[in-house]
């Protein structure tokens, strides 16, 4: 293990060897590497360079042609505030106590330092543009400014519009609706959208840092779509026509799910054009037309981010900082296209806690090259006429060792990959290995006054090794990572989707190993922030050797009885006996 040590101590050498860095000196810090911190809200892995051959995001995999790529990425709550607070001060939410929307982690566990405020307190310049931490009380209504941020987070005018009634109806009149495309954004209200204005914003930061090259920056810039409402230009849907859109693979009621592990999706039924479909509570299913509908729109949606990105990506580029900036770009949880008949995220399935996950790193991941040769902007449209896409893919037959993958048609995409499991804590000490600063240690059992630590692994010996010529295909690397999600109630109430703190009584503990998905739903005390691991509510259990869509929870079967006492063992131990080394 202490070779192990060694061995991340070396590479932190090799790293700024190769971004041409003075490691040693605290007069480098000017030198540092700039950081671009992307992240999209509801995003799955529904990407190009994730294998999705139906769908049009270039600037996303070109990006990926010079990252490394991680295939096995998860978050550690499939909910927006829970999320983003654990990935920015890089611990878990038991440890946050952030389980909602709407409490903030300054009010409620510790003064944790957050990834951002790291790197202004040595000496970066930080900004945040448009969704980072969630917006409102969970974040103090300042964005936790000036704790995190060098100057007040940038939200678009129009970020007020986003959940009222924007939606041109045939009547003429705006209404709430979930699919939500827009013909003449001049008719909507501020004239805009919050994506598009958090990109003009982020294009003019970089392009007046390039007067101002000497002091390092952090930007962090959140997109916005594909959150539904799924409002988005409407352009993008010619990108996607109907006649290609498929129904998800397995999108039935999974056999012998627990009623506390279901989602009701109860947020997407108070849009008018859901609530008009008269849904059956709280199961469902959404009728197979509007499921269609629901499929084409995300993926309109996720192409105009991409554009956005690509934007953000290019001024990067010509700004002439393409070559000495660390990108990082995931999700902040995934989201349900149907399967299991469920929308939106609110669960502990693959489908909802995977997010894609890639770094960028000039010289390490990809050879560096002049201003503009990076990252020009990729137009969708000329895109797809020169690679057209298929019919989505079924993926039904339920044997692929990716569930998410299908066949994809574009042997452009390139980049590097990895199997390696990560988890959205993991954030923190990558990037701060990566631009130099020193690495946290790993938090203590009792960390509430702790300021500085990580519950999460620095990815850089992955990154390593998958750069290297000849990669070992027995790294050492963690064993499992650990979600969970809370509920009100057993059986599926209306607030089941994101229950207020003082409202839970349940906790879903579920842990992703290589082979299986197990899940422990246990009573839990919000007064004292501690579950009831003697009173096992509900189990789930999925083997992904046979069922890698998570269709069949093969917990109360009785040959898996002693794999269940296994994984169960495995759970409870958490997430410190799966990490690499002892840390």
């Amino acid at each position: 293990m202490e070779s192990m040590k060694m061995f991340a101590v070396g590479l932190f050498s090799l790293i700024f060897v190769l971004l041409g860095h003075d490691a040693t000196s605290a007069s480098s810090a000017s030198r540092r590497p700039n950081v671009l911190f992307l992240v999209v809200d509801d995003l799955r892995p529904r990407l190009g360079c994730y294998g999705q051959s139906v769908m049009v995001t270039p600037n996303i995999d070109r990006l990926a042609a010079t990252s490394v790529r991680f295939d096995r990425a998860f978050v550690q709550q499939a909910l927006c505030n829970p999320s983003r607070t654990s990935f920015l001060t890089s611990r878990r939410p038991d440890s946050t106590r952030i389980f909602d929307l709407w409490t903030y982690f300054r009010n409620i566990s510790g003064n944790f330092t957050t990834l951002p405020q790291y790197f202004k307190d040595n000496g970066y310049v930080t900004q945040s543009v448009g969704k980072i931490f969630h917006p409102g009380s969970a974040s103090g209504f300042t964005d936790d400014y000036p704790h995190s941020w060098t100057y007040p987070a940038f939200h678009g005018s129009t970020e007020k519009h986003m959940l009222g009634q924007v939606c041109p109806g045939a009547d003429g009149q705006l209404h709430k609706y979930a699919v939500c495309p827009v013909a003449n954004l001049t008719q909507v209200p501020g004239g805009s959208l919050p994506d598009i204005q958090s990109t003009d914003f982020a294009v003019q930061f970089l392009h007046n840092r390039s007067r101002q090259p000497d002091q390092p920056f952090f930007l962090a810039v959140g997109f916005h779509k594909p959150h539904q409402p799924l409002r988005y230009p409407a352009k993008y849907l010619d990108l996607y026509p109907m006649s290609k859109i498929r129904l998800a693979p397995n999108n039935v009621f999974p056999q012998w799910l627990p009623s506390v592990a279901w989602n009701p999706y109860f947020s997407l039924r108070q849009n008018e054009d859901v609530a008009a479909l008269h849904v059956p509570w709280p199961f469902g299913p959404l009728p197979e037309d509007f499921q269609l509908k629901m499929r084409q729109s995300y993926s309109a949606a996720t192409s105009y981010t991409d554009a956005q990105l690509g934007r953000v990506l290019e001024a990067l580029d010509q700004a002439g900082f393409a070559d000495n900036t660390v990108i990082s770009f995931h999700g902040d949880h995934g989201w349900s296209l149907g399967e299991h008949e469920e929308w939106c995220k609110f669960s502990n399935f693959d489908i909802t806690t995977r997010i894609p996950f890639m770094f960028h790193v000039p010289g390490v991941t990809s050879q560096k090259a002049p201003p503009g040769k990076t990252f020009p902007f990729i137009d969708a449209f000329t895109y797809a006429k020169d690679h057209p896409t298929t019919t989505e893919e079924d993926c039904a037959n339920g044997k692929r060792q990716k569930p998410e993958t299908c066949s994809r048609g574009n042997p452009e995409v390139g980049g590097l990959s990895t199997d390696a499991f990560a988890e959205a804590v993991d954030l923190f000490p990558t990037l701060a290995e990566l631009a130099g600063l020193v690495v946290p240690p790993t938090c203590p059992e009792n960390d509430a006054d702790i300021p500085l630590c990580t519950q999460g692994s620095s990815l850089v010996p992955v990154i390593h090794n998958v750069t290297k010529k000849s990669p070992s295909p027995t790294l050492e690397w963690k064993k499992a990572v650990f979600s969970q999600y809370p509920r009100p109630a057993y059986y599926p109430q209306n607030t089941s989707d994101s229950p207020r703190l003082d409202a839970i009584t349940i906790m879903g503990y579920t842990m992703r190993t290589d082979f299986h998905r197990y899940t422990e739903w246990l009573p839990y005390d919000t007064a004292t922030f501690t579950a009831d691991w003697d009173t096992v509510l509900a189990r789930e259990l999925y083997v992904h050797a046979d069922d890698p869509l998570e269709n069949w929870n093969m917990a109360d079967v009785t040959s898996h009885g002693p794999l269940v006492t296994q994984l169960s063992t495995q759970l409870r131990a958490g997430w410190r006996n799966a990490l690499p080394w002892t840390q």
